[in-house]
């Protein structure tokens, strides 16, 4: 077993396998199974990149057009591995993949010298069952990032939205009693983890998720307006994210439709901008979200955008008056740090991360519930006192500038050094289990 490099910091990796299974941080976030995730594992990779560690990220290839290895910048590789058809599987169908999927990580490694990775760090329950078999073939510490937990959104299922399996559950309890560390977003998180999961409180670790300080940027609100064709006067409402229930962009279409209802004049300046796609569940009805617009009569009011690039996104924040963050679960919520970079305020579902992510009454709004009079009050609260909006949109930037991907990744340096600590004096004393 290789120990790592020595650094001013202690001893850190040199090489690290980061494995994605089910979605690759090269996809399009805001649709399918893309979302914060695919930012976080890329952001984080270029951080330690930076910092002399090299990353390579194993993917499940679902296009035979991929090349089976980019090299993203250098010191991050990702490897499209062949694991089932390239196309038609959803994410319920990868566990009869995880086999495959395995064995190509493990010949990977098997082409390079003995110790070729000094670490292994697993995202999402899928890729902690890799990561585990990986851990102990290589002999090197797993590091495992939950993202979301299956037990936290059965706790907070949308209405008619369907549970998750038995099967993940069990999965994700076997990845938390063998990884050598858990990286929570949040301390909310990391307390599921130890009260619902039995994970060693000593083991977690709380790193918050980041954002990119320079492309989320306070912009010329008049010049975005302009760019994504909205009308100056507009009082744009904005929803960021796929569209599926777990993420509730039904709230904010009902509470336009009341807010329209209680106040017609809002009907000629409310714009409401949805920026996804369907995904999850939100497939078996791909049309759901404009069919319940036209439903509520304000299909004039809706416009429904494609997942946008991180520049364009930029603009649909700066364009917009108030983000809108429903989402029954949410671990963390990139979506409202970066609107908040961008200096917009965002109210949001007080569930999961958000409530880290947006300082209630300072940067934005928590609203306690998923009731449509609830999330019409605190919108005409904020659409109808603009001197208000503007002392938050100053505070939004200051809150955002808290949290970094170089703050994040520095964190991740941490737990690594500490996991390879403990797991060589472990090998070296054989006490505990290596």
């Amino acid at each position: 077993m290789r120990h790592g490099r020595i650094s001013p910091h202690g001893v850190l990796p040199q090489r690290v396998a980061t494995i994605s299974v089910h979605t690759s941080p090269l996809e399009q976030p805001g649709g399918g199974d893309a979302g914060g995730m695919n930012v976080y594992v890329l952001e984080t990779a270029r951080r330690l990149a930076a910092s002399g560690i090299a990353v390579e990220i194993f993917t499940r290839a679902t296009s035979s057009d991929l090349p089976w290895i980019v090299e993203v910048e250098p010191g991050v590789t990702v490897r499209h591995v062949i694991a089932g058809p390239f196309e038609g599987l959803s994410k319920s169908d990868l566990p009869a993949q995880l086999c495959a999927f395995t064995s190509a990580v493990l010949r990977a490694e098997a082409q390079h010298e003995p110790g070729w990775y000094d670490l292994v760090h697993s995202h999402y329950w899928l890729s902690g069952q890799v990561g585990w078999l990986a851990r102990e073939r290589w002999g090197v510490p797993l590091v495992h990032t939950a993202h979301t937990l299956g037990k936290a959104k059965n706790a907070s299922l949308a209405a008619g939205d369907t549970p998750e399996p038995l099967a993940r559950i069990v999965g994700e309890q076997q990845v938390v009693a063998e990884a050598d560390r858990l990286i929570a977003n949040t301390d909310d998180e990391a307390r599921q983890l130890i009260d619902w999961y039995g994970a060693d409180a000593e083991q977690v670790v709380t790193i918050p998720p980041g954002v990119d300080l320079g492309t989320f940027s306070v912009r010329d609100q008049a010049a975005a307006r302009r760019r994504l064709a909205v009308a100056p006067d507009a009082l744009v409402l904005l929803f960021v994210g796929r569209l599926q229930p777990l993420k509730a962009p039904d709230v904010l279409l009902r509470a336009a439709a009341r807010l329209v209802a209680t106040d017609p004049s809002l009907a000629r300046r409310l714009q409401v901008i949805v920026v996804g796609a369907p995904s999850g569940s939100g497939l078996d009805n791909p049309d759901a979200m404009p069919e319940l617009a036209a439903e509520l009569g304000i299909a004039g009011q809706v416009r429904f955008e494609p997942p946008a690039s991180r520049d364009k996104l930029a603009d649909f924040y700066t364009a917009t008056d108030l983000t809108v963050v429903p989402s029954h679960n949410e671990s963390f919520g990139l979506v409202a740090l970066e609107s908040q970079a961008c200096g917009t305020p965002v109210v949001a579902a007080a569930v999961g991360g958000l409530p880290t992510a947006v300082a209630d009454g300072r940067t934005g709004r928590l609203v306690g519930s998923h009731r449509t009079e609830d999330w019409a009050a605190a919108l005409a609260c904020l659409l109808h006192a603009p001197a208000h909006r503007a002392e938050l949109s100053v505070a939004a930037r200051a809150n955002a500038e808290q949290f970094s991907w170089r703050h994040t990744a520095d964190g991740l340096l941490r737990a690594y050094r500490d996991a390879l600590s403990d797991f060589t004096t472990v090998a070296l004393t054989g006490s505990g289990r290596p």
